[in-house]
């Protein structure tokens, strides 16, 4: 054993095996000094049984018990003298291994022998393998007693010494550990347990042979051990379930889909070879071997015709796999399910489900669905082979019908996608054919009803008359006098079946300048045509007029009248600019004006201008200078003018062909001027420049404001006259505003009423000496205290202080404990016999009044009958 020389206090332990003699155990404790030089000295925890040499070899002193000693460590410690520092390890004791008794026909594999070069004898010596050691074959899932030898390992040398066998890699001391171990002594590999192939298939060791040091006598060897595969698993499928799909009308040989399965035996063996085949197959139509599977692939293709989706859209077969090359015998077998979906194919055309469909529709109207057609396709619903198209084919030349189809129901909608003209055509009779999407399987024809007739019968509505043409353009001067006849427009009524009259009537006319006649439709003036009118654009004029039949319901169209006006010289010119500003010193300064003319050419420029010779001061201080046919410049004749306002005549005539003139003023604003040119004064120029009408109309709403000033304080002047004069009318004993009326006790009946009347009125005039005295007063008399100070009003008050009187009143009224009512008990005297009022009893019952005679009830009529039974009867 190797101790370190390393600064610990306990080493790793270790397990030797001893024997009941003193003979020296076969262990040695090595030290390791680590270059230090110093003496060590080995000491045991039971100097009494054990010696440890000088050199580490440990000696029994004694006959050893295996019974006393098993389970006791031994402590080696060993300690430096010269440092003092010691270190320990820990030595296990364990029984001696009996030598084995070698197994009969056990397979030996030798450490190959050591051979040395003929060099001297200080040289290093060479290791050579003569032979390779073939792999160990052990079968999977062996059910033989382990332990169960594998092979021994032998080696030259154990011969004449002791040597130690051991085995290293993943089996033995690395995971997976414990499968396999090897004898110490006899070199025997053993197996521990079952192996399985699927889990590892093979191992790879190392065998070691060292002497009883520990020391290499022999190089490690390579031992591969196999594990032979044993059919222990079934096939699995990959799925439960496959699924697949072929076409309908599929020919023998069609490839349809591949399952497959796995076995997780060794697939070079018989063991892992599958097999397939199909068990079942369901619904067996047409025939019971529409299909066939590959037995070693797992594809399935087809083996017989007859495949139609609208008979047999899915089959379901149950795939067996079997492995062991298919042996029903020793093979292992699991099995599947196959679905196979026949997907459709366009074989069966659409039908439709009669020969002739009919519809109606009204004249001009248009996306109108006329007919629903409808058929039958036995493919697939909403698949490309099931959707119909339709085509109309005949019947319909111009192109006013289409027939789409409802995505939902696959049915064709007839629609109007031109207005229909039931005085062209009364009724339309179209050809239709319905295909599908995609086209019909190779040798599948359309039958005959896949065509069919749509009737459509035009119902005659009431049509709209139209004028023609529209917009109807004429061409006149302007200047035309009212009551002037312009044109004819009239409409036309489309319904030549109809006898039906026209009425026209204006719909839109901007200026009011036409009319038209309801019956003939002959358009005249009301009013002199201008083309210089803001309702006239690029000189053309448009009204709009209605026409309307007298059909049930009537129908309406409109017309428009477009007409152009030709100018004629019917406008004078005017200056242009109106105003304009001047220096009082020009240098020179002078004024460009234009003329406007509301006439085109040859009725407007060139213009002639001049000034006009009134007043005198004008041609004196003014002249006007031609620039072109169109403009002008007027300009100071005179040096200097004083700053102030001028208004210049100026005379422009046209060219028409009988020229017109027109006198314009130029107002011209003169000031003083700045050295660039600007005026200085504008402000004292535009005061002075206020025209005579601006003044006019501030003064006249001066004089506005006043009189309605003066009329509201007149208004409310005699307000306050009127108020006051109705107060003076009222009689203030007839006010009954504040007249607070006090009554007294109520008394006794009605023969006991012998009080005063004057005690109803105002109760200021009640006497004091009339309030009786104390010892006299009756028990349902109010207490007796002061009278309180009720407020008096006056005999004509202002009408604002009624409410103050209002509220005085309240408070002492409130304030007044003599006021009913009285927190005492009333008490009413008797009221005595003879009173002049009848008795409420007079009317006696039945029972006591049985000499009354209440027969003349029946003369009251039937509702008084039943009264005059009861009371007036017999005695039943």
């Amino acid at each position: 054993m190797l101790i370190e020389h390393r600064p610990v206090t306990e080493m790793d332990p270790t397990s030797i095996s001893f024997t009941d003699s003193s003979l020296p155990l076969s262990l040695t404790v090595k030290f390791v000094n680590c270059g230090q030089g110093g003496l060590v000295r080995f000491e045991c925890s039971n100097p009494s049984d054990f010696r440890i040499g000088a050199d580490g070899v440990v000696y029994a002193l004694r006959p050893l018990a295996m019974s006393r000693l098993r389970g006791v460590p031994l402590i080696v410690v060993a300690r430096d003298e010269t440092s003092q520092l010691q270190w320990q390890t820990q030595v296990t004791l364990t029984p001696p291994i009996a030598p084995p008794s070698l197994s009969q026909g056990l397979e030996e594999i030798w450490f190959p022998s050591r051979q040395s070069d003929s060099s001297s004898v200080g040289q290093l010596k060479r290791m050579k393998r003569d032979w390779v050691i073939p792999p160990i074959n052990v079968p999977e899932n062996s059910r033989g007693e382990f332990p169960q030898e594998l092979v021994r390992i032998r080696s030259d040398h154990d011969k004449n010494r002791s040597l130690r066998y051991s085995v290293t890699g993943p089996g033995a001391d690395q995971p997976p550990t414990g499968i396999f171990i090897i004898h110490p002594i006899s070199g025997e590999l053993s197996v521990m347990k079952p192996l399985d192939r699927e889990d590892i298939s093979n191992f790879h060791l190392r065998a070691h042979a060292v002497d009883l040091n520990g020391n290499q006598v022999e190089s490690p060897i390579d031992i591969v051990i196999n594990v032979i595969d044993m059919n222990d698993n079934r096939p699995e499928f990959i799925h439960q379930i496959w699924n697949g799909s072929v076409a309908e009308g599929s020919k023998p040989g069609t490839f349809v889909m591949t399952v497959t399965s796995v076995d997780k035996d060794d697939p070079k063996t018989a063991n892992g070879m599958l097999r397939y085949k199909i068990l079942s197959q369901n619904p067996e139509s047409p025939t019971s071997n529409m299909f066939t599977i590959n037995n070693k692939t797992g594809g399935i293709i087809t083996v017989a015709a007859g495949l139609d989706r609208e008979k047999v859209p899915q089959y379901t077969l149950i795939i067996q796999a079997t492995d062991m090359e298919g042996n029903p015998m020793y093979g292992l077998s699991n099995t599947a399910t196959a679905v196979i979906k026949v997907t459709d194919i366009n074989d069966n055309p659409p039908e439709f489900t009669a020969e002739t469909f009919f519809g109606e529709v009204p004249e001009n109207r248009v996306n109108v669905i006329v007919a629903n057609l409808t058929v039958t396709d036995k493919d697939q619903p909403n698949t490309p082979a099931w959707n119909a198209v339709y085509k109309i084919t005949g019947g319909d030349p111009t192109g006013r019908f289409s027939v789409p189809t409802d995505p939902t129901t696959n049915e064709g909608l007839v629609t109007v996608v031109k207005p229909i003209d039931y005085e062209i055509s009364r009724t339309y009779v179209l050809t239709v054919v319905a295909v599908n999407d995609v086209s019909l399987a190779r040798g599948i024809h359309s039958p005959r009803q896949s065509t069919a007739t749509v009737s459509i019968r035009v119902i005659d509505v009431n049509e709209s008359p139209y004028f023609d043409p529209n917009p109807k353009l004429i061409k006149l001067e302007e200047g035309m006098l009212a009551e002037s006849s312009l044109t004819t427009f009239t409409a036309q009524d489309p319904d030549r079946f109809m006898q039906q009259s026209i009425r026209y009537t204006r719909l839109s006319d901007p200026a009011n300048w036409l009319r038209i006649d309801p019956n003939t439709g002959r358009i005249t003036t009301i009013a002199v045509l201008d083309r210089e009118s803001p309702y006239v654009k690029d000189n053309m004029y448009s009204a709009t007029f209605l026409a309307t039949d007298n059909g049930i319901p009537p129908a309406s169209g409109t017309g428009t009248l477009q007409i152009i006006l030709l100018d004629i010289n019917d406008n004078a010119p005017h200056v242009s600019p109106q105003e304009a500003e001047m220096c009082e010193k020009p240098e020179p300064n002078g004024i460009n004006i234009t003329a406007l003319d509301g006439d085109l050419n040859p009725n407007a420029g060139p213009f002639a201008f001049e000034l006009a010779n009134r007043p005198p001061e004008v041609r004196r201080n003014w002249t006007i200078t031609r620039l072109s046919g169109d403009y002008a410049q007027v300009s100071l004749k005179i040096g200097f003018l004083e700053s102030g306002i001028y208004e210049i005549p100026i005379i422009i005539t046209d060219s028409g062909n009988l020229p017109m003139s027109n006198t314009s003023y130029l107002r011209v604003k003169v000031c003083q001027c700045d050295h660039n040119g600007d005026c200085t004064d504008q402000q004292h120029i535009i005061a002075p420049g206020l025209g005579t009408g601006a003044i006019i109309a501030i003064l006249l709403c001066i004089i506005i404001l006043l009189i309605l000033v003066l009329m509201f304080v007149v208004w409310m002047k005699r307000r306050d006259k009127e108020r006051q004069a109705k107060q003076l009318l009222i009689d203030p004993e007839d006010d009954v505003r504040d007249n607070i009326l006090k009554y007294d006790e109520e008394g006794g009946g009605e023969e006991d009423q012998d009080y005063d009347l004057s005690q109803l009125q105002q109760p200021d005039t009640i006497e004091p000496d009339t309030i009786k005295p104390v010892g006299i007063r009756r028990m349902d008399e109010r207490p007796l205290h002061p009278e309180p100070q009720y407020p008096i009003r006056s005999a004509a008050p202002h009408p604002g202080d009624i409410g103050d009187f209002i509220n005085e009143g309240l408070k002492a009224a409130d304030n007044d404990p003599t006021a009913p009512p009285y927190d005492s008990l009333l008490v009413f005297d008797y009221e005595g016999s003879g009173s002049t009022a009848g008795s409420l009893s007079s009317l006696n019952s039945s029972s006591s009044g049985g000499d009354q005679d209440y027969d003349y009830l029946n003369d009251w009529g039937p509702r008084f009958r039943k009264l005059a039974d009861m009371y007036g009867g017999s005695d039943d």
